[in-house]
């Protein structure tokens, strides 16, 4: 990548040169220091899947689906470690990797490219619905201003942010707005456990009986598709990881004993990373589900279009005292908008990678592929802005990403048993019991999508 004198050349992060080849951390100090993919993917999965969805399903169906959120959180991130190994040791993108499927090209590229960006644009919905929800907060504090006005302004708000801004900074906010809510969150459910009322220990064990919840299996489906790491957070976390560095240092494989063991010792490092999101966002996750199952359902309120965030806020103020409402208010702007910026960023940089795939430029040409995402940047913050104008109701929009992004979980677990058996260099291959854990995985992904396909066959 050329670069103008005088300018700063920026570090292109998807090339692996000798020179950027470095030794992982070997402590466990110096491991966390190199974390920060999975807080990024933190960021964008404690949002709508957690403030809005995962509410939504406590409050229709109590506590009985505790268990859809559980093997939600914890099924996924054997895949997602699964395509950050193959990352990190061949230096392919996520797309990339997953363009090697068997099956029909279509411009160039395999169908999994396209199934990939159909279900990204269908989330757009669930970006929408964030959109309006922060729209919401703001418009409780100050009424003058409509909500129109307020989408507009967030909108405005997300180029700004994201025009200008690279790994680095991306990563710093979603920390911050990580750390934010989820501890509040977090502290409410633990007051929640003080209170007969909305919570008893014989709720939870109904919650772990494996049933399903009824009237609410679509929410639940919804749920199981955006909560933990979702679909399209499973595409996005090779890219953080790629960008963070882990790749790049880890060089080309020459074949040494040398270049394995900088191998293994990055992609412990990433398994770090994972391990550290999974707790913050189970903890965060299971926190906004006994909330809503305990007190929205204990109520009887149901969030939906216009008084979500007045009904959600019931949560808060139900455990800590009406004073509480301020603070709902502060986290659920930082939650959701948080999750806008980090979502956009990821799906942006995927996108940019698949106009790569297309044929648009070349692998190297990094100012190209910085050129593309900001383009779809525009795309991917005004179109959801658009929906939530026109369709003004979050729970829904929320629930149709969820079903599309459940409907792509199968293709990725399939997919990456494929990159796994077929073209995951043996010199990095995981431990029998990892790869174990990958076809558990994604055995549970595909009979947990067929078999709700197959209940909404009519009868």
């Amino acid at each position: 990548m050329s670069t103008a004198p005088g300018a700063v050349r920026l570090r292109d992060p998807y090339t692996r040169e000798p020179s950027e080849v470095e030794e992982p951390p070997r402590t466990l100090f110096a491991i966390l220091r190199r974390i920060g993919p999975g807080l990024i993917l933190a960021a964008s999965i404690v949002g709508s899947g957690e403030l809005i969805a995962t509410t939504t399903l406590g409050a229709e169906v109590g506590y009985v689906a505790l268990w859809v959120i559980i093997v939600s959180c914890m099924i996924k991130p054997a895949v997602q470690s699964e395509m950050g190994r193959y990352s990190i040791a061949t230096g392919e993108t996520g797309l990339e990797a997953f363009n090697h499927m068997p099956g029909p090209r279509i411009g160039g590229v395999r169908w999994v490219v396209w199934a990939w960006a159909t279900m990204v644009v269908i989330t757009f919905f669930q970006i929408g619905a964030m959109f309006g929800g922060v729209a919401q907060v703001l418009n409780q504090l100050i009424p003058a201003v409509p909500l129109q006005v307020w989408i507009v302004g967030l909108a405005a708000l997300t180029l700004a942010i994201l025009l200008g801004g690279h790994y680095d900074r991306i990563e710093k906010l979603a920390t911050i707005k990580v750390c934010l809510f989820t501890m509040l969150t977090f502290l409410c459910a633990l007051l929640l456990m003080l209170n007969p009322q909305y919570f008893t220990w014989d709720q939870i064990n109904e919650g772990l009986k494996f049933r399903l919840p009824g009237n609410g299996l679509n929410t639940a489906v919804a749920v199981f598709g955006i909560t933990g790491v979702g679909a399209a957070e499973l595409f996005m976390y090779p890219y953080w990881c790629v960008e963070k560095g882990y790749a790049q240092f880890t060089g080309r494989n020459d074949g040494s004993a040398a270049w394995r063991d900088r191998a293994h010792g990055w992609i412990r490092v990433m398994n770090f990373d994972i391990l550290t999101s999974m707790i913050i966002y189970t903890v965060a996750t299971l926190a906004f589900y006994l909330l809503g199952a305990g007190i929205l359902h204990g109520k009887g309120l149901i969030p939906a279009a216009q008084d979500m965030i007045p009904v959600l806020s019931n949560m808060y103020t139900a455990t800590l005292g009406p004073w509480a409402l301020w603070i709902f208010y502060a986290g659920a702007i930082a939650t959701l908008y948080g999750t806008i910026f980090a979502a956009t960023a990821g799906n942006c940089r995927v996108f940019a990678d698949m106009w790569r795939l297309l044929g648009r430029y070349d692998r190297d040409d990094y100012a190209a592929r910085l050129k593309y995402r900001r383009r779809f940047i525009w795309f991917h913050t005004l179109l959801p802005a658009a929906l939530i104008l026109t369709m003004q109701s979050p729970v829904t929009m929320v629930k149709i990403g969820g079903v599309a992004q459940a409907a792509m979980l199968p293709v990725i677990g399939i997919g990456t048993l494929y990159l796994r058996h077929k073209r995951l260099p043996k010199a990095v291959e995981p431990k029998p019991w990892i790869t174990l854990a990958v076809w558990i995985a994604a055995i549970l992904m595909v009979l947990g999508m067929g078999y709700y396909a197959w209940l909404q066959i009519p009868r």
